[in-house]
């Protein structure tokens, strides 16, 4: 059986606007797709809350790609844990503008996510899927 891991990582977005973000789920979808990689983006003008989601080799690959990628900046992983079965399976890459969103833009500039326990940062990933619909083709 493979070794199934998430991480959650939180980054800062450079140069944040509609054509970045298509080419950013444009790229994790392909890469995704190719390396049996799922997973969720949670994001504003602010942030990006990021869970990935499969094989431990292909998902730390992904996370070493995206800490590498200059539309990132001071990319920090939150949570890195084994799973036993993944929350996105249908999704190679999830897009939520921010509609889940827990925390405020304020508490965001006042450190949450620093504050923040590991379940309450699963929480908004499982809440985003317990609402999302399975998608026909992503």
């Amino acid at each position: 059986m493979t070794n199934l891991i998430q991480i959650v990582y939180v980054s800062q977005p450079f140069g944040y606007d509609e054509p970045t973000l298509a080419g950013i789920l444009l790229d994790a979808r392909h890469c995704n797709k190719r390396d049996d990689v799922t997973g969720a983006l949670i994001c504003r003008h602010d942030i990006y809350l990021q869970l990935l989601e499969g094989p431990e080799d292909a998902v730390r690959a992904a996370y070493k790609r995206i800490s590498q990628d200059d539309r990132h900046a001071g990319v920090k992983e939150l949570l890195n844990h084994k799973i036993e079965s993944r929350m996105f399976a249908s999704w190679a890459m999830l897009h939520d503008p921010a509609k889940t969103w827990i925390w405020t833009e304020e508490e965001i500039a006042n450190a949450a996510l620093d504050r923040a326990e590991p379940a309450e940062i699963i929480k908004v990933f499982t809440d985003l899927s317990d609402r999302s619909e399975k998608p026909s083709v992503h």
